[in-house]
């Protein structure tokens, strides 16, 4: 099935996405994500030195990838990660196209070369990503939300996943998203959208610490 026709399914089917605008929601939830994301930063801040070092000294560089996402109604920010890969990792991902586990959308493979030692140890705990606090705080994302994907991903899926600020984690963050393909991981981008509420939020992020401490998708 080609990307079109994979737009065109998933708007028919989810065209009646009742969507709904929560304007005192979206206030209260940007100050909630400002003061956490803040004082992650602030108690975490030892960790971030320790594993930016460990980048270093294991491939000299900076210990960050800022990358181009797309973010709420269509909009680009940079987001930024710990570096779990070698330099020149962007330069071999075409020659390794096809090893690529998704039929669609994304790229992804087991036992990735590109990826360093300490890369391993980031991506299984999810250390990686901990440096998006900085873009929470910023107001490009949110704690919870549809994860953000680079230009040429997000043009390939329905623009109504852009309706809410994308986040740290989401619905399908805390499945085993291995096994989970594009559609899949796309109507529970949507059900997050209609559902969206503090108690979601909350629920979603206590089952997020779950999934890193114990490395078990639900």
């Amino acid at each position: 099935m080609d990307n079109i026709h994979i737009i065109e399914q998933q708007e028919q089917v989810l065209s009646d996405i009742q969507y709904k605008e929560k304007p005192v929601y979206e206030a209260c939830k940007r100050i909630f994500d400002a003061v956490c994301s803040l004082a992650a930063i602030v108690v975490l801040s030892p960790v971030f030195l320790i594993v930016a070092l460990l980048i270093v000294i294991n491939d000299p560089g900076s210990p960050f990838f800022v990358q181009e996402r797309i973010g709420r109604n269509n909009k680009a920010f940079r987001m930024i990660k710990f570096r779990s890969m070698y330099k020149d990792a962007e330069a071999r991902k075409a020659e390794l196209m096809k090893h690529n586990e998704y039929a669609d959308v994304h790229f992804k493979m087991e036992n990735d070369p590109r990826i360093t030692p300490v890369g391993r140890i980031i991506r299984k705990t999810s250390i990686d990503e901990l440096p998006q606090l900085i873009n929470i705080l910023k107001g490009d994302m949110s704690i919870i939300g549809p994860r953000p994907f680079i230009r040429s991903e997000q043009e390939q899926l329905p623009s109504d996943r852009l309706l809410v600020k994308p986040g740290l984690s989401c619905y399908w963050q805390i499945h085993d998203t291995a096994k989970m393909s594009n559609e899949e991981q796309l109507e529970l981008d949507y059900r997050y959208i209609r559902e969206r509420s503090f108690a979601t939020d909350i629920k979603l992020i206590f089952k997020t610490v779950a999934v890193v401490f114990t490395g078990k998708n639900s």
